[in-house]
């Protein structure tokens, strides 16, 4: 059975949001779909003893929820098969388990509580920095979240070469036959060496090619394995995590990669990431990569 696309929901408008997003793509990627709700509600009313009566108000609480999110999966595709999950825990805790089994990840960009715009809350940054699997959260708007865009908006860094990201990105333009458009931002470094045969007194052209060979070398392999992506090569000079917020506006995806901290036990969210989750105006797709003494032999 192929892994499956996992969702948290909790009754909120935007984990509803993620629920909708996460039904469109396990239909185009015809793989099942797992709606996980985490509830502590046992741990502080106890379980009713069998022939009780009146069930405790958490029970009812989680039974709803999940028994509305069944249906209204349902009701927008009866092509994706659903089961459920209720975990007696921490919603992060409990999604990052039922991660370990999924393809992708997929939550709200906000939950339950009266946080306002205040990032992700806890439970979002904690899932996106510390998951085994590729997390997307659901934010923009009703046209990025529909796919109305046809574009699937890539952030390549310096070490992307063939990574899980480039893949990642690749995949998804193919089976939504939409346009990749791949990014690489450069700057002219504060100290460059003046001896350098290319360096003129316009520097901007040296630098533009050398960060023109670090594109085309990240996407070679991904071009070869899906000729049929419309792909669009994207140099752009300035700061990352502004150009890609910005060009978020008119995409249906951003993705971006997540390099391993091993000692951390989690990825590094960097300023870029931590910007597109905080501020995209669509999905962010955040896919772990390894870390280059991990990456595996040519």
């Amino acid at each position: 059975m192929e892994a499956p696309l996992v969702v948290g929901v909790d009754g909120s408008e935007g984990s509803l949001r993620a629920l909708d997003w996460a039904v469109d793509e396990a239909a185009r990627h015809g793989r099942p779909l797992q709606i996980v709700h985490a509830s502590l509600w046992e741990r502080y009313e106890g379980s009713a003893p069998d022939g009780a009566g009146e069930r405790p108000w958490g029970q009812v609480l989680a039974e709803n929820i999940v028994g509305g999110a069944v249906e209204r999966a349902r009701n927008r595709s009866r092509a994706v098969t659903v089961t459920t999950y209720v975990a007696g825990e921490d919603a992060a805790g409990a999604l990052l388990r039922a991660g370990r089994a999924a393809a992708v990840l997929i939550v709200g960009s906000r939950g339950r509580s009266e946080m306002g715009d205040l990032l992700l809350g806890s439970v979002g940054l904690v899932v996106a920095a510390r998951s085994s699997c590729p997390v997307v959260v659901v934010r923009g708007d009703r046209s990025a979240r529909e796919a109305r865009h046809d574009r699937i908006l890539l952030g390549v860094g310096e070490h992307d070469t063939d990574s899980p990201a480039v893949r990642f990105a690749f995949r998804e333009a193919a089976v939504r036959k939409a346009e990749l458009e791949a990014v690489h931002t450069w700057r002219k470094p504060a100290h460059e060496p003046v001896d350098h045969p290319l360096l003129t007194r316009d520097e901007a052209p040296f630098f533009e090619h050398r960060a023109a060979e670090t594109l085309d070398g990240a996407l070679e392999a991904a071009v070869s394995a899906h000729p049929e992506v419309r792909l669009r090569r994207s140099l752009a000079q300035g700061a990352p995590h502004r150009v890609l917020t910005d060009r978020s506006a008119a995409a249906d995806l951003l993705v971006l990669g997540a390099g391993h901290r091993h000692h951390w036990g989690g990825l590094q969210l960097g300023r870029v990431a931590h910007r597109a989750l905080h501020h995209a105006a669509c999905p962010v797709a955040i896919v772990p990569q390894p870390a280059p003494d991990d990456a595996p032999p040519s």
